[in-house]
């Protein structure tokens, strides 16, 4: 259950970012199936997985793709939009539909957005985040000068459909932050061991607080990357789940101002057999 301060603080990032689109906090893939044998997912953006709020146009996105885990191309096209998310489709160029059941990984990334922010808003969404000492240390000394809290702020989506048996790990889309997983593309079961990979850049980002989320949007705990970009973790209990984190830091080319990537790892864990 999402609290009234952090509801408040989402509708305020929503709120300031009208004018640029969907700019609630957190973006991400759900799966709507696979009728006549092509996935079809909606990306959207909303105050607390799984409850998309906000569309996104399909002009928002600048970079989207889908890759099968033995590396075949596979199209990923946007449908149509939806009142409150983008439709995308995924299909392997000419493949028969036996062939659609291979695990397949999609991503998308989107425009960056820039807000500003009312300091007492800021204390909020830096909880919300679990954000760094130095973060919170850097931005108490900006407030003391009466700096105002502006944001260039990018978010990055990605979603694991897995199927079969493969052990090939996810590979890098290319995107300015991404998570990857290590451990295989297999199909996911509780209790099963789960390695991430957080990339910036195509570069391990250590000390990135990362929560999961189930589909009652409930936390199911927070944990922090090591100095190679990875966490473990056992897989959680039968559902959807999200891994979503922010990397915020002082920008290094506007002065008193902050970018930050969003990143949502999608994916789901079947009942033991």
């Amino acid at each position: 259950m999402l609290s009234c301060a952090l509801s408040k603080t989402v509708a305020t990032l929503a709120l300031l970012g009208a004018c640029a689109g969907a700019a609630a906090h957190d973006t991400w893939f759900l799966p709507l199936g696979a009728p006549s044998g092509v996935p079809l997912l909606s990306l959207g953006t909303g105050n607390r997985y799984p409850l998309q709020e906000f569309p996104i146009g399909a002009e928002q996105l600048t970079m989207r793709g889908c890759r099968s885990a033995d590396d075949r191309p596979v199209s990923f096209s946007a449908v149509r939009d939806l009142p409150k998310s983008l439709l995308l489709q995924a299909a392997v160029a000419g493949a028969p539909r036996d062939r659609l059941a291979a695990p397949l990984s999609c991503w998308a990334q989107l425009v960056p957005f820039e807000v500003e922010l009312e300091a007492r808003i800021v204390d909020i969404y830096l909880d919300e985040i679990a954000a760094s000492p130095a973060v919170r240390e850097a931005w108490a000394g900006m407030r003391a000068r009466g700096v105002t809290w502006k944001e260039r702020f990018t978010k990055h989506a990605r979603i694991e459909l897995a199927a079969g048996r493969s052990t090939a790990a996810a590979a890098a889309s290319g995107m300015g932050l991404d998570a990857l997983l290590q451990s295989g593309l297999q199909r996911l079961r509780e209790g099963d061991p789960l390695e991430v990979q957080v990339l910036r850049d195509g570069q391990p980002l250590a000390g990135l607080a990362v929560e999961l989320i189930d589909a009652r949007g409930a936390s199911g705990g927070w944990f922090h990357t090591d100095a190679q970009g990875r966490v473990g973790f056992g897989a959680p209990a039968p559902g959807r789940w999200v891994l979503r984190g922010t990397d915020l830091r002082v920008s290094t080319t506007e002065p008193d101002t902050w970018d930050s990537r969003f990143i949502n790892l999608a994916f789901e864990v079947n009942a033991k057999p």
